[in-house]
């Protein structure tokens, strides 16, 4: 099932702040940008602030997000009042069994005597892929090329997608029937895995009543930004600086894991790379331009865990890659941040 929607059109004052007439967005408009973005989704998702706040890391740290959580807890509601306050196309695809590469990435058709490449959904800003654990490997395996490289090859031809582009998957971790375990390699694409939770008592009252309001909650999700601040505003989160005691720290936590007892895989250095991209965007939502280590370990599980594979006998007795990362946190020295 394929669902598509242009982009809603943009008020004027809602387009991120810039600075002085030069044209770029400033570590202080980033932290801006993510209040509004934050408050714009709370219109439609109750107590989502950590969940959206790991979004906004993937999308302005260049990478994808994995939503991870039991039915019912708004995680297609989430994606859907992300994308919309950032003002991005949007499409989504609802993952099934029968469902093909080509349905997600486009075919060439024969039209009028010659091939014409007919894009698929996923040539679009924000693709959210719904219950990406009952498609099939095969299809699961199509969005390797589109994750990483931002391209799709068809036909021995090569199809550059729209910029910015995130992919946002969700899946049910306790449905096992129908559903295909996702691949190291596709999970090594994800920046990031949110959890959603429930929400508090008076949260849920709120979902429960939303409804008086008005019939669909994501109308009332304002447009905060455009691809062109969030182009501006992740030029700035490369920016971020990172000394190298934190430099250290942040790879001594990914090289703990490779030896811990516990894990049959660590971290790779594909993970150091975006544990270090995901502190940069941490710290750039916090309004400043250098990194903090505990920038460093707020990010750590939702950049690592899943990542890691735990020793067979350990994932029997219950232990979790969660709890595994708390042993490593404790481990690894922390330094004194300098800025240079």
């Amino acid at each position: 099932m394929l669902e598509e929607s242009p982009p809603p059109a943009a008020g004027s004052g809602d387009i991120v702040d810039r600075d002085d007439g030069s044209g770029r967005v400033g570590h202080t408009e980033v932290g801006r940008l993510w209040e509004r973005l934050r408050d714009a989704v709370a219109l439609a998702v109750i107590d989502a602030e950590r969940p959206t706040r790991l979004l906004a890391i993937a999308l302005l740290a260049d990478g994808h997000a994995l939503i991870e959580d039991v039915p019912g807890v708004g995680k297609t509601v989430l994606a859907k009042a992300f994308s919309r306050a950032l003002g991005l196309r949007f499409a989504r695809v609802q993952g099934t069994p029968d469902l093909l590469p080509g349905d997600v990435t486009g075919s060439s058709v024969l039209h009028a005597g010659e091939f014409r490449f007919v894009p698929g959904p996923i040539f679009t800003n924000v693709l959210l892929v719904d219950e990406i654990n009952r498609a099939t490997p095969r299809t699961q395996s199509g969005l390797l090329e589109a994750m990483q490289e931002r391209q799709v090859s068809v036909d021995g031809e090569t199809h550059p997608l729209p910029d910015p582009f995130l992919v946002l998957a969700t899946e049910n971790p306790i449905e096992l029937e129908g559903t295909f375990e996702l691949p190291e390699a596709q999970l090594d694409r994800f920046l990031v895995r949110v959890g959603v939770g429930y929400p508090s008592e008076d949260g849920e009252r709120a979902v429960a009543r939303r409804y008086r309001v008005a019939a669909e909650p994501l109308d009332a999700v304002p447009v905060v930004a455009d691809a062109d601040a969030i182009r501006a505003a992740r030029e700035v989160v490369r920016t971020v600086l990172v000394t190298e005691d934190v430099e250290r720290y942040l790879v001594g936590i990914c090289r703990a894991t490779r030896t811990h007892p516990d894990l049959r895989l660590g971290a790779s250095p594909r993970a150091s790379v975006a544990l270090y991209r995901a502190s940069q965007a941490w710290a750039a939502l916090e309004g400043r331009d250098f990194v903090l280590p505990d920038d460093v370990a707020a990010v750590a599980r939702p950049v690592l865990a899943h990542r890691l594979l735990l020793d067979i006998d350990r994932e029997l007795a219950g232990a979790a890659a969660e709890v595994v990362l708390v042993d490593v946190l404790e481990s690894v020295p922390i330094p004194f941040p300098t800025r240079s």
